[in-house]
């Protein structure tokens, strides 16, 4: 696992290219704090912060293959490296390193952008060919790894994180208002923008060739479900044997390393699976997991994770996230994740990896992708609800059935029918719309959009523009494979993985990974019936059937509960209120800023500190309010690039200097 930065196009000297490179690096050292390199040729730049994990003593980057070709810079793993290395073996490739890099490498030279379908990994790295002056950019199927880019004058600065290309002389530092009313709608920006102006992120499942000032993208991967009738026609036991089989095999995968292995324990079914799977295939270590527990009881699982490690027999650890620890490292959280958040539960994601790290554990894996793959999510059950509801649309039984699926809502249980349907019956009967079962969360987050400053807002709606996308490919699509896409397209990829994953992973050097994210994992259950994922409002029944057996029926049978974090409690307690957050939301900061409507967060302010009548979208405004203006105040406003005196990465390759 590394952190990647490059370039192409030529500087005046290599001293400046490295000058460059080197602030680039020391951006995002939290990437790889075990050691960095560099390296400079006429048109190009290239270098990586690196995290040992595979081949600890050979495995340093940037490297070259034996022809002195092709050099690489790579942030990831290839899971499949050993099988991959018998073959290109066999083809007559020379290996100097025991590297999943050198593989990756060898494998391009060998078979040029078509070696991506033979990678089983989580993946971004860029490769220059000296011969041809051209640069290939590549990234993971679903996006787990980050990488970003921006093109200027026909020079095209990659890196990681956006952080880093900054750091490139002439980069200009933008918010993008287009992105925030993107992000205020699906939590998220639609890729490949970014929130800042000039900087885009390379697609997940795509490629980037770049070669004399030209850039082409190219898709190779993209979620696919078979048309309804066409898909899985095996028995429900075989199904769920095949299920097993493939995710016992992604697990022993991933836990190759050369660094002992933890794993994420929620107390949920999937980090649970996970965990059991590992314990099984890996019986001689102690397993060591790890948990985030909440002082506000509603959060909190705590009871679900105890049972999970005394059946597993784990060394477990556990930290507690409290109020005040929302509020004091949300400015790190926001930092890490290069983009305005409408929740705050990232940050307890952060220090449930800085206890990782505490331990001295490099690698983790998590259950993340399994809601995706098997339909856990309750979005999946309330499309559900809400087309069943739509056949009667004047029946008051059918809406009281939303009210089962968010227990945590405390103002939905008393709601009577008219008041659900006024809260959940947005487009009710717009059922032939390919989108049908985001449209009530996208509608109710868009009303974030009304805080904005009125000259930033263009009226545009992207929600229709994304139908017009997306209805050729979803036509002939089930309900719940419709809804399954644009929730591992969109929230996955752009929210999930990135927010919540490896950007607060990889703030305290933290590497995660995702079985159920196993490209081979996920095709299958693309082609698994629908009613072997989500069977009446029952969620994951085939994983759930599947592992009945072997852990605990409370872990089991037990509903699905959300992953959350208090909102906007911790930022409202005037005692405790940190100055940061007054200043943030002053009058005289959202006129100096410009990105909101002053009158609009005064009215919000004043309805949130009333503490009487609020809602789940008014306290994400005000998240949103918060976290764009940290944005604004750390990338845009505050922003100082770094000189000579702020540099830890040394002039000699794979050297850290210490922070003194």
């Amino acid at each position: 696992m590394c952190g990647i930065v490059g370039f192409s196009g030529h500087m005046d000297s290599v001293e400046e290219a490295r000058f460059v490179l080197n602030k680039m690096l020391t951006r995002i050292r939290h990437r790889g704090p075990d050691e960095a390199g560099n390296f400079v040729s006429p048109g190009v730049g290239l270098g990586s912060v690196r995290l040992s994990i595979i081949d600890l003593s050979t495995g340093q980057q940037p490297l070259c293959d034996d022809t002195g070709r092709f050099w690489i810079t790579f942030n990831g793993e290839i899971f499949n490296y050993q099988e991959l290395r018998v073959d290109l073996e066999k083809r007559g490739c020379r290996f100097k390193t025991h590297s999943d890099t050198e593989v990756l490498l060898l494998a391009y030279r060998e078979y040029g952008s078509d070696c991506l379908n033979l990678l089983n990994g989580q993946f971004a790295f860029a490769v220059w060919d000296m011969q041809k002056e051209s640069l290939f950019m590549a990234r993971d199927r679903v996006g787990i790894r980050p990488l970003f880019y921006s093109l200027q004058n026909s020079q095209l600065v990659f890196g990681s994180e956006i952080k880093a290309i900054f750091e490139f002389p002439g980069i200009k530092r933008e918010l993008d208002p287009v992105s925030l009313q993107q992000v205020f709608t699906f939590w998220t920006t639609l890729t490949p923008r970014t929130s800042f102006s000039g900087v885009n992120e390379l697609p997940p499942g795509h490629f980037l060739y770049f070669e004399k000032g030209n850039a082409s993208l190219k898709k190779y991967w993209d979620q696919t479900f078979p048309d309804e009738g066409n898909g899985f026609k095996g028995s429900f036991n075989e199904a769920g044997e095949q299920l097993e089989y493939l995710l016992t095999d992604a697990v022993k995968l991933r836990l190759r390393a050369d660094v002992p292995v933890g794993s994420y324990l929620s107390g949920g079914l999937d980090s649970s699976v996970i965990a059991s799977l590992i314990r099984k295939n890996s019986p001689e270590g102690l397993l060591q997991t790890f948990s985030i527990g909440f002082s506000d009881k509603e959060f909190d699982e705590g009871n679900f994770q105890t049972r999970m490690v005394e059946l597993l027999q784990t060394r477990h650890h556990q930290t507690l996230c409290k109020q005040e620890d929302i509020e004091k490292h949300f400015p790190k959280t926001v930092w890490h994740a290069e983009m305005p958040l409408l929740r705050t539960a990232p940050l307890p994601m952060l220090l449930l990896s800085g206890l990782v790290r505490e331990n001295n554990i490099k690698v983790v894996m998590t259950g993340e992708g399994a809601d995706e793959m098997l339909g856990g999510y309750n979005i999946f059950k309330e499309m559900l609800v809400r087309r069943f509801w739509s056949k009667e649309p004047s029946s008051k039984l059918r809406p009281l059935l939303l009210s089962k699926l968010y227990p945590y809502l405390s103002q939905l249980k008393t709601m009577s029918p008219s008041a659900l349907k006024m809260f959940f019956g947005y487009r009710l009967q717009d059922i032939d719309s390919v989108l049908y079962s985001h449209l009530l969360r996208w509608s109710n987050t868009s009303k974030i959009r009304k805080l904005m400053a009125p000259q930033l807002v263009n009226g545009q709606s992207f929600v229709d523009s994304l139908e017009k996308e997306l209805e050729p490919v979803l036509r002939n699509k089930s309900d719940l494979a419709k809804a399954q896409y644009l929730e591992t397209k969109i929230f996955m990829s752009g929210y999930l993985l990135s927010s919540q994953g490896d950007r607060m992973a990889m703030g305290n050097s933290v590497e995660g990974r995702y079985p159920f994210l196993d490209h081979r994992v996920m095709e299958f259950c693309n082609t698994l019936p629908d009613d072997y994922k989500l069977s009446g409002l029952k969620e994951k029944v085939l994983l759930k059937n599947q592992f009945k057996d072997r852990l605990p029926s409370q872990v089991v049978e037990r509903s699905k509960q959300a992953y959350r974090a208090p909102l906007a409690a911790p930022f409202l307690n005037k005692k405790n209120q940190s100055e940061y957050v007054e200043h943030l939301l002053s009058e005289d900061f959202v006129r100096s800023a410009g990105l909101f409507d002053p009158r609009s967060v005064s009215v919000l302010m004043t309805k949130l500190m009333k503490g009487t009548s609020y809602s789940e979208v008014d306290q994400m405004g005000l998240v949103a309010i918060l976290s764009t203006h940290l944005l604004w105040q750390q990338f845009i406003s505050d922003f100082t690039p770094l000189t000579e005196s702020g540099i830890l990465i040394s002039e000699s390759r794979n050297t850290i200097k210490k922070n003194t």
